[in-house]
């Protein structure tokens, strides 16, 4: 069971590694993504947000060479001290670090200095944007009328609902003065270059980190029935309220759409994904001697439902030779409970119960590719047909009906341990069997 349990570390840090900001600008053609030279432009600016754009900055800082260049990106706290060593930190671009999930006033005033820079740019400079899983959080900036205490109380019920992403940044869109396509207005008619890693399912541009450069296709009547369809209408502050009942009757503006010309000088490009995650994920299992095969890609849906779909599926499998199956995606927790855990840790504790008296060899392992699962250390847990049995707990599934994911793994062993990674392409999920 050694050898299953290292195999399935080892695809999933190739998972990691293949998304990571060095590796993805690689494919990054200077030429054809600014349509002229960089030195026809008389000021170039990078800003960015989320979980790789410190990375992906150093990354970027190389591609531009020795051209002059000032900006900034935000991400989480304590980043900015655990750079992989085979990522580079930037040097001209400075590095903020504010609150996430939950926004504080660090990220206000990092959106407000990139907002302010985007408004100041003309027709010849150069605005690069750097755009990861995690950037929303990371660039508030509440809508007028609205403060970041009513953001933060927003955030915080969204983030126990069970509200996908989606559902979460259509809201978010539409209480911000950033998100939702308005940072590339404001640099309009500058030249607007965007890259983007993406932790979302679908790859939609304007989901990822709520689409700051982006159209928006949502509407302020979407982001009600969101509070609505949660319950959370009469929960949320009620300036939230008052502002989305006005956007609602059309008393305030629709965030930019689709066709608008202030977008005319924008052009965003798709980096990486939870794709090419799996690909090198695939790939390492092919080369260690597995029949490798992606199930899906846009894993969705209540975290301990799909660890016991993952749990069954990989007991059915009959082969002569050891196999590997992947899925891709990002499930949700409703929580419930009071303990700690996270969703990737949800999904390996209900496979562990699901797998319990099974005499296959199995290891499932769910882990999130930041390297981060929920307000934990970890980036999910690996189990196996005796995760449970060795435990010796009178009834583990208790720790699920309390969200405690986190402490049955404390515990009883199991974690997945990479530290933030700088990327974040949602999850990846692995079962490993070998024939009976």
């Amino acid at each position: 069971m050694d050898r299953l349990i290292d195999d399935a570390q080892a695809l999933f840090q190739a998972a990691i590694r293949s998304v990571q900001a060095d590796q993805l600008f690689r494919q990054v053609d200077l030429g054809a993504l600014l349509e002229k030279p960089l030195e026809a432009y008389r000021r170039v600016f990078v800003v960015g947000t989320g979980k790789a754009s410190m990375a992906m900055a150093g990354a970027a800082e190389a591609l531009l060479g020795d051209h002059p260049v000032q900006g900034l990106v935000v991400v989480p706290y304590e980043y900015s001290e655990c750079l992989p060593d085979s990522q580079r930190a930037p040097s001209k671009v400075k590095v903020v670090e504010a609150g996430h999930p939950v926004p504080d006033q660090e990220g206000v005033e990092a959106a407000t200095q990139v907002l302010r820079l985007a408004a100041s740019c003309k027709e010849d400079d150069l605005l690069l944007v750097l755009i990861s899983g995690g950037g929303s959080a990371l660039w508030p900036l509440p809508a007028e009328g609205l403060s970041l205490e009513d953001i933060q109380a927003t955030v915080r019920l969204l983030l126990r609902s069970g509200a996908d992403i989606h559902q979460m940044n259509t809201l978010r869109k539409h209480l911000s003065r950033i998100k939702a396509g308005q940072l590339a207005a404001a640099a309009f008619p500058a030249t607007v270059r965007v890259l983007v890693v993406s932790d979302v399912v679908g790859d939609d541009l304007s989901v990822i980190a709520s689409g700051p450069t982006v159209p928006d296709g949502s509407t302020y009547a979407e982001a009600v029935a969101v509070l609505e369809d949660y319950g959370l209408w009469e929960r949320v502050p009620s300036p939230v309220q008052d502002h989305l009942r006005r956007g609602r009757r059309g008393l305030l503006p629709e965030t930019p759409k689709p066709g608008d010309d202030l977008f005319a000088q924008t052009q965003t490009v798709l980096l990486g994904s939870n794709r090419e995650a799996l690909e090198a994920a695939h790939a390492t299992a092919v080369q260690r001697g597995y029949a490798a095969r992606i199930v899906a890609r846009d894993l969705v849906g209540e975290a301990r439902e799909v660890g016991c779909a993952v749990a069954r599926e990989a007991m059915q499998v009959e082969a002569d030779r050891p196999v590997c199956l992947l899925w891709g995606g990002e499930t949700t927790v409703t929580v419930t409970g009071s303990g700690r855990g996270g969703r990737n840790q949800e999904v390996a504790l209900a496979a562990a119960l699901e797998l319990d008296g099974s005499d296959r060899r199995i290891v499932v392992l769910s882990g999130g590719t930041d390297g981060i699962d929920g307000p934990t250390d970890v980036a999910g847990a690996w189990v196996t047909p005796k995760t449970v049995s060795v435990a010796r707990d009178p009834n583990p599934a208790l720790y699920l009906t309390h969200n405690d994911a986190y402490s049955f793994f404390e515990e009883y062993g199991g974690f997945l341990k990479p530290d933030p990674t700088h990327t974040n392409v949602m999850d990846v999920l692995i079962a490993l069997i070998v024939p009976k």
